[in-house]
């Protein structure tokens, strides 16, 4: 693909930018690599994100930022990838005023809002993803009791929705997305529409797969406490955090063996709980986060020191 693939990045949805300052603190890969095309097999890339776009002009002035977005709503550019950050409210639940808006209408003075550019745009993307748990599943502003009706871009596109590259919504969940996980499946999706990878596997939540088919659990250092039935009585532990309410064991997420930034941090890994951030439902299914899960088998009388017995055996046999 020798024509110049446009990201625009919407962050006018309900949402604290987390995913903006995530990505610029991703390293495999950088945005910095993926928008220089330091990497082989890019296509030429023009990412319009308020983060990083120096055309950040006022709108109808000069180097105009919302006007790449007129111009695709136009139809002027193609092809183009849609990254939505922050959740799309409802904007008819009420009788006046607006929720959130992204620049504003040429013909009414009035903003845009977050799903009227949907409505605009996403027939005409190439490709649409939904960073953070905010824009994949509606996250913190559609907990109960949140005026403003909030949702993920699922929820409003429609979970079979497909671009007209025949494309599904990717999401890419946390709160906020993981920094290498955002990177490397913007990376993946680029290589993807310029021709040079295989469509994205996407689980049944519309995540990659290769990034949240494991649990926490499966990747945490404490996990074989868990099996001992080791558990934390409060923080400062390095046993398993399940009864001060980490919800790891049903979390699909990668951070445990991941780490945050270079490898290093990540919330079992700095003795913080998984809240399930990546997961649809979050945050009311999982609360309160501080109420410990059950623990089933390894809580039956006789469970960890039967373990611990049986890999002493193992540790003995192995060293004779």
């Amino acid at each position: 693909m020798d024509q110049v693939l446009h990201i625009l990045w919407m962050n006018g949805g309900l949402s604290c930018d987390g995913e903006s300052v995530a990505l610029t603190a991703a390293t495999q890969p950088s945005i910095e690599e993926i928008v220089a095309g330091a990497l082989p097999g890019l296509p030429p890339i023009a990412m319009h994100w308020p983060y990083f776009d120096f055309d950040s002009g006022p709108d109808g002035g000069s180097g105009s930022f919302i006007d790449w977005w007129h111009r695709a709503a136009g139809g002027e550019l193609d092809p183009f990838i849609l990254i939505v950050e922050g959740s799309v409210p409802d904007e008819t639940n009420k009788a006046e005023g607006y929720w959130s808006g992204f620049g504003n209408d040429p013909e009414t003075g009035q903003p845009i809002s977050a799903g009227e550019w949907l409505d605009r745009l996403a027939p005409k993307a190439t490709a649409v993803m939904a960073v953070g748990t905010c824009a994949a599943y509606g996250g913190v502003h559609a907990m109960a009791g949140n005026p403003t009706g909030a949702m993920g871009v699922p929820d409003y596109l429609g979970w079979d929705w497909r671009s007209k590259a025949g494309l599904p919504i990717v999401c890419v969940p946390g709160c906020p997305t993981h920094p290498d996980n955002l990177a490397e499946t913007i990376l993946q999706l680029l290589y993807q529409v310029g021709g040079q990878a295989p469509e994205l596997a996407l689980d049944e939540s519309l995540r990659p797969r290769w990034l949240f088919e494991s649990t926490v659990h499966a990747g945490c250092d404490r996990a074989s406490y868990y099996d001992q039935s080791d558990f934390a009585s409060g923080y400062g532990s390095t046993n398993c955090l399940v009864k001060v309410g980490c919800w790891g064991q049903v979390v699909r997420c990668n951070v445990a063996k991941r780490g945050w930034i270079n490898g290093v941090g990540g919330c079992p890994n700095v003795g913080g709980i998984c809240i399930a951030c990546t997961m649809p439902g979050f945050p009311d299914k999982f609360m309160p986060f501080m109420e410990a899960p059950a623990t089933d088998a390894a809580e039956a009388p006789g469970y960890a020191p039967l373990i611990r017995t049986l890999r002493g055996f193992t540790l003995r046999v192995a060293t004779h």
